[in-house]
């Protein structure tokens, strides 16, 4: 097939398409754009540049009518869309999970609550872990503290105790006092409530690329973060310094003031609008990869 047949089939195709099958392309597109724009900052991003060179070398190859090398990558292609699924599950989790974060899914899914109902379910909560977390700053004790978001964690729940507790500086102190039964793991905040305590939580991704000078805690946070939409928080037991983890990113340094203001617009402000977000959330001026 010449490039003249080639450009003569693209203009007869062209020619016959109607006002549906642009939509259609437009359609498709933007689904790609967005694909890529969830993968890009993934291993799955450096896989698809592979993939497309897969497909432009079958491509040329079929052309010139290499027949041998043109069946192995039609083999190739065949076989490493089913292996894709498999070697890429946390993406593709991530990526749907992402998904159906957005207002869209929140809307169309009836889920969404107005910023008066968020306020009456976090507005005490919010002021019960700043001061529990300055309280305990101030005498160097650990706490680890994870506020579920859209992405339930029932699995983390199981590993711990349940205690469904309206949250209060006591019972945070009574939770994180050293050598309590419940200090040694973390506490899940589901809807203003303290759920549990003595939770296992996941380890980073790639525990390997974090940084080695971290504490259990906040490597534990931001495996937490990485597997999840939630919002954790970490008081060093070392420097009593108050981090934060969200989308395996940890910042550090936080007040009672910032830390108010950050949980305010994420559990409240932007909760309301159906965005539920991220990285960035934090000041610039406090965020430090915790990656080197």
């Amino acid at each position: 097939m010449s490039f003249q047949d080639i450009k003569d089939s693209l203009f007869s195709v062209v020619k016959t398409m109607g006002v549906v099958d642009f939509i259609d392309i437009l359609l498709l597109t933007y689904i790609v754009y967005l694909l890529l724009k969830l993968i890009r900052e993934t291993r799955a991003g450096q896989l698809m540049k592979g993939i497309v060179l897969l497909v432009i070398a079958y491509v040329v190859a079929k052309y010139v009518e290499l027949k041998s090398i043109t069946y192995i990558i039609k083999q190739a292609l065949d076989v490493g869309l089913i292996a894709l699924l498999i070697l890429f599950q946390p993406e593709l989790r991530r990526a749907l999970e992402k998904v159906g974060r957005t207002k869209m899914g929140l809307s169309i899914l009836g889920f969404g609550e107005t910023k008066s109902d968020l306020e009456t379910k976090w507005n005490s909560a919010i002021q019960a872990i700043c001061d529990s977390c300055v309280e305990l700053s101030a005498t160097c004790t650990g706490a680890l503290i994870v506020v579920e978001r859209q992405v339930r964690l029932g699995e983390q729940i199981e590993t711990g105790t349940i205690l469904n507790a309206k949250p209060s500086k006591e019972i945070f102190g009574n939770i994180f006092y050293p050598k309590t039964p419940l200090h040694d793991g973390a506490v899940i905040m589901r809807d203003g409530i303290i759920l549990a305590a003595a939770c296992f939580l996941p380890k980073p991704q790639k525990e390997e690329l974090v940084n080695k000078k971290l504490g259990s805690r906040h490597r534990a946070a931001i495996g937490m973060s990485e597997n999840s939409d939630a919002i954790v928080i970490v008081v060093s037991e070392e420097t009593g310094q108050i981090s934060i983890a969200v989308d395996g990113v940890l910042t550090r340094d936080y007040t009672h003031e910032k830390l108010k203001k950050f949980l305010v617009g994420e559990l409240i402000e932007k909760a309301s609008e159906g965005v539920i977000s991220s990285k960035d959330s934090a000041s610039p001026k406090l965020k430090r990869r915790n990656r080197k």
